[in-house]
């Protein structure tokens, strides 16, 4: 990414930082769409002060239903290198609203032209860390896929930990997973985190299957990328206009896997995660009087680089997060 500064690595991360001290006000409020909004708005509010000519191509939503960070919006302030930009203020809104694991605030971005630019409608996926790279199929049984990662992980079967959400589509894909003697952790939202997950052994996590968001589908490829992991999915229209939207959106083949090359082009990328509630990778926010503390991490695909970042926030400084 010639034009991409190093220094953007730090800039993204002040606007996790801000979106997750937002929303994280809201824990347990039962208000999701509230901490949806806080986060938003406090993004929104810092990228406009990024040295980049940004174009939202994953946001919340498109222009007539989302009143900022809409796909197509410019961010920035204008000069720089030009990148597509995707954003998922708030990942998990129904866990910051119940108080659960793992919502996170999410940016990533690339060169322009490099980000798939996913319609809002499922994908099913596969995602795995460094070791299994290139050894799962998204067409492949689910019990030769989870050996596959045992075998490039050198774990017995017993060992292996599989995500997967907690929705009723799954129910055959989850008995597939226990009849393989696979352990697996269902989780209520929140597929970006689990996908990421599988790029840390530490997390415990050693692949993530099923169908969530085509939009997160995109920024797990990014983080992955970063982290020399694997994400291949593939597009579940529903309808006639869905597959329409697929389109127009440049999508010829609805049916065709996406690779990490059609997710991500290109050899670089950026993406930083704030952690909005504790999770096996990240802290969530914690108030402290007129404190925040932040835990956050931040990746560049080009020279692999991972950095996790704790802040201390005065909030009195930063009036407008204070909500």
């Amino acid at each position: 990414m010639a034009m991409m500064e190093r220094s953007l690595t730090m800039e993204l991360v002040r606007v996790t930082e801000a979106a997750a001290i937002a929303s994280a006000r809201w824990m347990g409020f039962g208000k999701k769409d509230e901490a949806d909004g806080a986060a938003t708005e406090a993004m929104r509010k810092v990228f406009d002060t990024i040295p980049m000519r940004g174009t939202v191509v994953i946001g919340e939503g498109e222009m007539d239903e989302a009143p900022m960070l809409y796909i197509g919006e410019r961010l920035g302030l204008g000069y720089m290198p030009e990148l597509d930009v995707a954003v998922d203020p708030l990942e998990g809104t129904n866990i910051v609203a119940k108080g659960l694991w793992n919502a996170l605030s999410v940016v990533a971005v690339a060169d322009r032209g490099c980000l798939l630019h996913a319609p809002d409608m499922y994908m099913d996926k596969i995602a795995v860390g460094p070791k299994a790279v290139g050894l799962v199929d998204l067409d492949a049984p689910v019990v030769d896929n989870l050996k596959a990662v045992a075998r490039a992980t050198g774990k017995d079967m017993d060992d292996l930990v599989a995500v997967v959400l907690d929705r009723p589509r799954h129910a055959k894909l989850i008995e597939e997973i226990r009849n393989a003697g696979a352990r697996i952790k269902l989780i209520p939202d929140g597929d970006v985190a689990a996908a990421i997950h599988t790029g840390f052994p530490d997390t415990g996590v050693d692949i993530l299957f099923g169908s969530g968001g085509a939009p997160e589908g995109v920024l797990a490829a990014v983080a992955l990328k970063c982290l020399g992991g694997e994400i291949l999915g593939r597009l579940m229209p529903e309808n006639e206009e869905q597959v329409q939207r697929c389109l127009k959106m440049g999508i010829s083949d609805p049916n065709k896997v996406l690779r990490m090359d059609d997710l991500v082009k290109g050899d670089d990328a950026i993406f930083a995660a704030t952690g909005v509630t504790d999770g096996e990778l990240l802290k969530g926010v914690r108030y402290q009087g007129n404190l925040a503390k932040t835990h956050s991490v931040v990746m560049r695909a080009k020279t692999g680089t991972v950095r996790f970042m704790e802040g201390t926030h005065r909030l009195e400084k930063k009036p407008n997060l204070v909500l």
